[in-house]
């Protein structure tokens, strides 16, 4: 794999930290449970999404843009990390937000990601849920081109094949960490949302022959539309990089499982994921995607889907701004 060959920004403060969850480990009473912290990237306070957009705006330089298009759910970390680097190079940014919650609550509205897009300086529409977003940011980006500008249109998550070289490149860090510390990973565990990261970390895994599976845990689509987002992509992306047919259809797995009630919309389980790491091993979750993986994480630990002696590292995809926004859904928890 040629990852050397795509223009790439390099904005990313790695290799992110690789390291054991002794006190969670313990609690759980199964498996040796490690963390790869993609949470301290170092962009607009980390997280997965700075590694895909060190690809896509080193892309967006090249083609000569001037103006940044991307979208997102209402507290998209996304829409954060991508607006952080768009001032960062001197672009202007545009987001379109989806209201896929239909929360009215202060905090989800004005606090959190939505705060800091604000601070960033980007221009931000808000649309329904169930809007035809790639359609809204095509019309923005003919609208913004009549008026002389030069738009580069990010999809939702950054996950298309250039977004996720980002997760070939974290796949292949992740090999080399583990080769230097002496540990044989018998799984990789994370949230699984828009599939750049899943796809990303699929081709570079397998492709390298790591042996080291990736287990989804799904925060948004049914099971079946899941992975095969996913693994449409990861094929995608090993096309871009010269090596089709090195994903199969049985390298991709996602439990979705974890969703409760829809997209954004907490769960116990989460809940009780983002205070046990904060409390056992001081790590900050955020409430729509790493909490949800972990809330999956910690389920199939006591149910003793992943084995005593066995280690898994659990990908921190970031996003723990996003907490600030749902203050509201932890009250209660806190109280009691």
């Amino acid at each position: 794999m040629k990852l050397a060959k795509f223009p790439r920004l390099r904005i990313t403060h790695g290799p992110t930290p690789l390291e054991p969850m002794k006190r969670l480990s313990e609690a759980l009473g199964g498996p040796n449970l490690w963390i790869k912290r993609d949470d301290c990237t170092g962009l607009a306070s980390g997280g997965n999404k700075t590694r895909k957009l060190e690809y896509l705006m080193a892309e967006a330089v090249q083609q000569g843009a001037d103006t940044i298009i991307t979208q997102g759910a209402t507290q998209s970390n996304h829409a954060r990390q991508t607006v952080a680097i768009a001032a960062k190079l001197g672009m202007q940014s545009h987001i379109i937000l989806e209201d896929r919650t239909g929360y009215t609550f202060e905090d989800y509205k004005h606090s959190g990601n939505v705060f800091l897009d604000h601070l960033y300086g980007a221009s931000i529409s808000e649309v329904p849920v169930d809007t035809d977003m790639n359609a809204a940011m095509a019309q923005l980006a003919d609208k913004l081109r009549s008026q002389g500008r030069r738009p580069y249109v990010i999809p939702g998550g950054g996950s298309n094949p250039v977004g996720a070289l980002g997760y070939v490149t974290c796949a292949l860090e992740l090999a080399n960490q583990a080769n230097e510390m002496g540990v044989a990973f018998d799984c990789l565990v994370h949230a699984t949302g828009s599939a750049g990261t899943q796809a990303g970390l699929v081709v570079g895994l397998y492709g390298a022959r790591t042996q080291i599976p990736v287990y989804g845990v799904g925060v948004r689509a049914p099971k079946p539309a899941q992975e095969e987002r996913v693994y449409k992509l990861a094929c995608d992306t090993a096309e871009l990089l010269g090596v089709p047919g090195c994903v199969q259809r049985e390298d991709v797995f996602a439990n979705c499982d974890y969703v409760g009630p829809g997209y954004g919309k907490p769960t116990p389980g989460m809940i009780e994921a983002v205070k046990m790491f904060a409390r056992l091993e001081g790590l900050l979750l955020d409430p729509v995607y790493s909490g949800k993986g972990a809330a999956g994480l910690i389920d199939l630990c006591r149910k003793g889907h992943f084995k005593k002696g066995q280690n898994v590292v659990f990908l921190h995809t970031g996003g723990s701004v996003g907490l600030y926004g749902y203050q509201h859904a932890f009250k209660d928890a806190l109280a009691a």
